[in-house]
């Protein structure tokens, strides 16, 4: 029989919890200023993904990980189902129907913590020599990282497909890869990019990018602007964040909720947010940079980089230093799919980290800590 022992919560993380529950708690406040009935959907998501954590740090992962290639390829079947059997929806082909129930599975955001976990199960098999991957191994990882980039691409979702291609390549440049694979690999890039931009974008990413490049930006754009602006150092008061209060912001619980926190809490609640962003990311660049283990080593630094990336992709689109994309504030932004996502890989991380000792995962099943 399983048993838990409670001196192994020595080694639990708490910090990144500690710096979590501030986004959530203000988060749900937020949306429940604009639309309360998001708000109590939100909080039920909170209660999956506080669930869905649980049985997830409960789990042998390290004595599982047999089963990772197998959850990979599980969700690499389920993108080119996507292909064949998917259900579109505004020009986009992302979801699967689920019979009998009525409802729908985007197989994309399952492939973020399938890839993670992936590359992690690799590097931890054939860790890399002291300069780095030579091309043999880096095309071998390359293969596992390219694969869902062209189906999420295909189906058009580029934002997620960026996001992955640049986790992955990411976690590859931390771990260690030869530095002539890098220089041909810019140069190539730099060379295909004006062939890529006229031949393989879609015409709605074209517009996105004008929009971008245009001296006058998007009316979502001109509205989020105009919030942050009206913010202030210390921002408005409920009735009188008309931006927000009055629609005139669009999208404001999801992909404008940075502008929406300005207009309501000024410069100064928008510097606590980014601070509170920038503390979770060096505190998990630390754990990877000062971890032997490789699966440790890759999980937090692949959560890092993703919070990086959707947090400074989202700031940047809301004041027109980038395109607009479907990309939301991590773990703030209105939405079950992308903070179950990442509750998930934190559930992941501290498991690793709370059970990383070898004794913690005895076969016989005599020294268990559950």
């Amino acid at each position: 029989m399983w048993r838990f022992d409670k001196s192994i919560l020595a080694q639990f993380d708490f910090f990144s919890i500690i710096l979590i529950i501030p986004l959530i708690i203000t988060s749900n406040w937020l949306i429940g200023e604009v639309i309360p009935a998001l708000a109590q959907k939100q909080s039920a998501y909170v209660g999956v993904a506080f669930i869905t954590f649980i049985v997830i740090f409960l789990l042998p992962i390290r004595r599982m990980s047999w089963l990772i290639p197998l959850i990979y390829w599980v969700n690499i079947i389920l993108l080119l189902a996507v292909e064949f059997f998917g259900h579109a929806r505004l020009g986009a082909q992302r979801w699967i129907d689920i019979p009998f129930v009525n409802a729908t599975i985007q197989p994309s955001e399952f492939v973020k913590p399938a890839l993670i976990l992936m590359l992690a199960y690799l590097i931890h098999k054939n860790p890399p020599p002291i300069h780095g991957y030579r091309i043999k191994d880096f095309f071998k990882l390359s293969l596992y990282i390219l694969l869902p980039f062209i189906l999420i691409a295909r189906e058009p979702d580029l934002g997620t497909a960026l996001v992955l291609l640049l986790i992955g390549y990411g976690v590859l440049f931390f771990v260690g890869v030869y530095w002539k694979i890098w220089a041909t690999i810019i140069t190539v890039v730099l060379l295909l990019a004006p062939i890529s931009y006229k031949f393989l974008l879609h015409d709605y990413q074209k517009v996105r990018i004008n929009d971008f490049l245009s001296e006058k930006p998007s009316y979502h754009v001109q509205q989020s602007i105009i919030a942050i602006g009206s913010g202030g150092w210390t921002g408005k008061d409920k009735e009188d964040a008309t931006q927000t209060q009055m629609r005139f912001l669009p999208i404001a619980t999801s992909d404008f909720i940075f502008a929406f926190v300005v207009e309501r809490t000024g410069f100064l609640g928008a510097l606590a947010l980014i601070l509170l962003y920038v503390m979770l990311i060096l505190h998990l660049l630390s754990l990877s940079i000062f971890n032997t283990d490789y699966y440790i080593k890759v999980v937090t630094v692949s959560i890092s980089f993703m919070i990086f990336i959707y947090m400074g992709v989202n700031i940047a689109m809301t004041i027109g230093y980038a395109p607009v994309v479907g990309v939301p504030l991590p773990m703030f932004s209105y939405g079950g799919s992308s903070f179950i996502n990442f509750i998930i890989l934190f559930a992941i991380m501290q498991n690793l980290i709370t059970f990383r000792y070898k004794d913690m995962y005895d076969v016989r099943g005599t020294k268990s800590f559950v």
